[in-house]
């Protein structure tokens, strides 16, 4: 059975920072590339964080860019994002992702709230 499990989230000071994990279990987690995604009220859901099955090479949206870090640990099966300089506007439902054509695994989101 597939599961993507997300933690570390929760309440943070602008300026902040939070890291997230996210333990995969059920599949072959190091063959995957490995998403971090975010969902504000109103908004759709948004890409901000990936990085390859292959090589651990990364890509960021420019609005988390240099302030957020993804990385993974195959040993773990775990997905990390390191997030400094939070800002109000990160404030969202996160979520991790595990894709591999045709393959596409979902966590059920840890909300990030970003509040003085």
């Amino acid at each position: 059975q597939v599961q993507l499990v997300e933690s570390g989230g929760g309440l943070v000071q602008p300026g902040g920072s939070l890291r997230l994990s996210c333990v995969a279990s059920g599949f072959t987690f190091s063959s995957y590339e490995l998403r971090w995604y975010r969902q504000a009220p109103g908004k759709e859901r948004e890409l901000i964080a990936a990085i390859s099955d292959i090589g651990g090479r990364t890509n960021y949206a420019n609005s988390v860019k240099g302030r957020f870090t993804i990385s993974r640990d195959n040993a773990k099966n775990t997905v990390y994002l390191q997030m400094n300089s939070l800002k109000p506007e990160d404030t969202a439902v996160y979520y991790c992702n595990s894709w591999r054509t045709p393959y596409d695994y979902w966590g059920q989101g840890t909300q990030v709230t970003v509040s003085s």
